[in-house]
């Protein structure tokens, strides 16, 4: 809870200081040297995100490897072959799909986690301090774990179809940070909301579904008519998808447009959703 730190009268007289915690009525800006005071606390808490993730699971960490693998399957039996979809960049469909989701199950479950990151930790919130930010961040990052372990069916998939990754590889890290940046951004807008609306929790589900296939996750940018590909661009997750593929598989680099988006995008969610969540944040104990 931001609070003010008000010295209690007579403190001096008694020579020990003695501070009142009370609520602030204005906005607390981020606390940076508060944070990283506090680093630590952040790798607790995604160390622990991590494990309650596959916590009382039979195949535990092989979700992160099953899941994407399934949906890849599912999509090239779909798209792939019975709607004839074509990458149209020499790229096997299976190959094209996965590295799509790849960046689409780290945004959508980071989303998710990060919203939900405050009820989540609802006994920990109300019964001590700590920064508040750390539960939407440890939640948004907690995901790349999945990531980095659904990379293994990936070098399969280029073992099986003869194919390897380029030099641009090491610009994956790049498009991760935009993919982190963007679903930190709209979760910490949601954290907040997700206390006193809990409508969030059946909406969020289904907007995310709706998400994904107006992003390329599933067909290539140019499957849109060219007079409606600036919608597509628009989207802020394009550049992200797009970015993960031509770092990977070596397809079309994302536009100019849709780097610029997200990007933007991604700044104003951040620093927007800091605002929002800092004002919100002294009343969050009190409205679980």
């Amino acid at each position: 809870m931001p609070a003010d730190l008000i010295a209690a009268p007579g403190a001096d007289r008694a020579g020990v200081p003695v501070r009142r915690i009370q609520p602030s009525r204005r906005f607390v800006p981020i606390d940076f040297r508060e944070l990283w005071h506090f680093r630590e606390l952040l790798y607790f808490l995604v160390w622990r995100d991590v494990k309650a993730r596959y916590k009382q699971t039979f195949l535990g960490p092989l979700w992160a490897i099953l899941r994407p693998l399934i949906l890849m399957v599912i999509f090239s039996i779909i798209f792939g072959r019975l709607a004839g979809i074509e990458p149209g960049s020499g790229v096997p469909y299976p190959l094209f799909v996965f590295a799509g989701l790849l960046a689409w199950l780290y945004v959508s479950l980071a989303l998710v986690g990060g919203s939900f990151s405050i009820v989540n930790n609802s006994n920990l919130v109300a019964k001590a301090y700590f920064p508040r930010l750390f539960a939407p961040i440890a939640a948004v990052a907690a995901p790349v774990v999945d990531l980095v372990l659904s990379l293994t069916v990936l070098l399969g998939l280029f073992v099986w179809y003869g194919e390897r990754p380029g030099p641009l590889v090491v610009l994956l890290p790049v498009f991760l940070l935009l993919a982190f940046l963007l679903a930190l951004g709209v979760s910490l807008w949601l954290a907040g909301a997700t206390i006193s609306y809990r409508d969030v929790s059946f909406a969020l589900p289904f907007l995310t579904q709706l998400w994904m296939y107006a992003t390329p996750v599933i067909y290539p940018v140019t499957f849109v008519p060219e007079e409606w590909r600036w919608l597509l661009e628009l989207n802020p997750a394009t550049a992200v998808v797009e970015g993960f593929r031509w770092s990977l598989l070596g397809t079309e680099a994302p536009s100019a447009l849709a780097l610029a988006s997200s990007a933007g995008f991604a700044f104003v969610l951040v620093a927007g959703g800091a605002y929002f969540f800092r004002s919100s944040e002294r009343t969050l104990a009190d409205m679980m």
